[in-house]
């Protein structure tokens, strides 16, 4: 007996050793199970068994042999507790099934999984050497079962490092190229196709909002439909990603329409436009790796966009400011840079532009020994359009100031010649006079411009007589002239609305009424005075609040 008992001993060692050899051989977890199993039908002439692994906090069947599919997926749903194998639901499973035995696979007094076996052909009980030699079996599968699940898990962390990485560089690609792309129309472009390529997605739409408005840059949904859903959709509430489940609570609009994802795209933690994805062809769901990456494509195409605008509106700024040097560049070689001296008569004038740079003029022009021409002007609008007006305006004056008109004709000419030559909307508030030295007299046409203000012994009378503002339309009324007498210490102030039309911080104007109420306070100063009076008041009112027009001042005085 004991040498039959020493020959079992040495076969049972004998297939230890060679089994051993063969698990330990292979780092492969399902050759490893698989080798398991078919040691243990064979070794003990059953029909069937299986083998479970823990999965976090639950076993999970992951080899069978002589089981099907049903048996397989009825296997029961339980935690990895220490009486796994008197678990009712095991047991219960057990019986069902025709399986006897059910012993756990340890490794570093941690339970990793369990065998379960069927009924032996012979119908002969599992012996305690048969269950001894089951263990020590499972104890030499521990450690190949142990580092094959290490060696698995390590393979998938490479696997998703590699991912990663791969993202990244594509990442850095992406932001490259959406370096040198000038518009936001291939901007978008190349983030389609980034994404649907790596998603094989179909359909998909990008929307982006400017100024409270969405616009739809790219789309491959129903575009009527989409637009009305998103008459009802504020971009910039949604931050985060929004799938199918909150799709249906927040826009089951939109999926109805097939959108099965919403990624922000964001800039500085601020939505600016949103990407919207339908099914993947392949099905497969989403990840959080996957939502990550095409959040960040989104990210860089918002920014650059966003660049682009950004680029395109210092671009045109720039324009704006060369376009602005060139109108203060014409307006100031077009204003009399000395005034000239007549006798009897003070003349000062100022002229500060504003930033946008407007169409103020004023002019002194010597007739004769004894006579001279003053003229004021406010052009419409702002720039180079409304200097080049101003330009034509003194061109032409010029020119019939050597034509002895009189003055109502030459007013009617100038309108004329003006009209001729300037765009609908266009047109010039204009006043001009004829100052006579010897007869102390201005004779004057005023053509819809701020009426100047005559101060005489601390009264004022307006300069109102005249006609229509130049540019509307050709003269059909004749223009009217008035011709005043000058006397000693009398204060003519030419001025555009620039003066009473100027703001403080409140939005307030200075208006007719202060400035009306400041000439009479200030006429017995020089005519450089009263010019240096009304800026410092103006200034003072101001406070610091941008300048929104010129200021353009001309002021005679009688003093003799």
């Amino acid at each position: 007996m004991n040498s039959k008992a020493d020959l079992k001993s040495r076969r049972n060692l004998s297939a230890l050793i060679e089994f051993s050899k063969i698990i330990n051989s292979s780092i492969d977890f399902n050759f490893i199970l698989n080798n398991i199993l078919l040691s243990c039908l064979g070794k003990y002439l059953t029909t069937k068994g299986l083998i479970a692994i823990k999965s976090k906090d639950y076993f999970e069947v992951r080899a069978i042999k002589g089981v099907n599919k049903e048996v397989r997926e009825s296997f029961p749903k339980i935690s990895a507790s220490d009486d796994i194998v008197n678990n009712p639901q095991l047991q219960k499973f057990s019986e069902a099934n025709n399986f006897e035995v059910i012993e756990k696979i340890y490794s570093s007094n941690d339970c990793i999984g369990l065998i379960v076996l069927g009924k032996k052909l012979s119908g002969e009980k599992y012996s305690d050497d048969d269950l001894q030699f089951l263990k020590t079996i499972l104890n030499i599968s521990s450690s190949a079962i142990q580092n094959s699940l290490m060696i698995s898990e390590l393979k998938k962390v490479n696997r998703m490092l590699d991912s990663k990485v791969g993202r990244l560089n594509s990442l850095v690609e992406l932001s490259k190229e959406f370096g040198f792309l000038s518009e936001s129309s291939k901007v978008v472009k190349l983030l389609i196709y980034s994404v649907i390529g790596q998603f094989l997605i179909s359909r998909f739409a990008v929307v982006i909002s400017e100024n409270n408005k969405n616009h739809i840059l790219e789309n491959k949904f129903p575009e009527d439909k989409l637009k009305d859903a998103f008459d009802k959709i504020n971009i910039e509430k949604i931050t985060t990603a929004v799938q199918t489940d909150e799709l249906k609570i927040r826009f089951p609009e939109l999926l109805k329409l097939g959108v099965e994802l919403i990624i922000p795209m964001q800039i500085k933690g601020q939505t600016k436009g949103l990407l919207l994805l339908a099914k993947r062809i392949n099905n497969l769901p989403f990840t959080e790796d996957d939502l990550q990456y095409i959040f960040s494509v989104g990210s860089l195409t918002i920014t650059a966009i966003e660049n682009q605008r950004l680029f395109a509106e210092e671009i045109e700024k720039q324009k704006m400011e060369e376009d602005l040097d060139i109108a203060r560049e014409i307006q100031k070689n077009l204003l009399p840079t000395k005034i000239p001296e007549f006798e009897n008569i003070e003349i000062s004038a100022l002229n500060i532009s504003s930033k946008q740079v407007g169409g103020d003029y004023f002019d002194i022009i010597p007739l004769n020994g004894e006579s001279f021409v003053i003229a004021i002007g406010d052009v419409s609008g702002k720039g180079v359009p409304a200097a080049i007006l101003m330009a034509n305006l003194q061109a032409f004056l010029k020119s019939i100031c050597r034509q002895k008109f009189n003055i109502v004709d030459a007013t009617a000419l100038l309108n004329d010649l003006i009209s001729e030559n300037t765009s609908e909307g266009k047109f010039i508030t204009f006043f001009w006079g004829i100052v006579n030295t010897r007869k102390k007299e201005i004779t004057y046409v005023n053509a819809g411009h701020n009426p100047p203000l005559l101060i005489r012994e601390n009264k004022i009378i307006k300069l109102e007589a005249g006609g229509m503002i130049f540019g509307v339309m050709k003269t059909t009324y004749p223009y009217k002239a008035e011709t005043i007498g000058l006397k000693k210490d009398d204060v003519l102030i030419l001025f555009t609305d620039g003066v009473t039309e100027a703001l403080n911080e409140d939005g307030i104007e200075f208006s007719d009424e202060r400035f009306e109420k400041l000439a009479l306070n200030i006429t017995r100063s020089t005519a450089r005075e009263i010019i240096n009076n009304i800026e410092r008041e103006v200034k003072l009112f101001s406070n610091n609040a941008p300048q929104s027009d010129d200021i353009t001042l001309l002021v005679l005085k009688s003093v003799n």
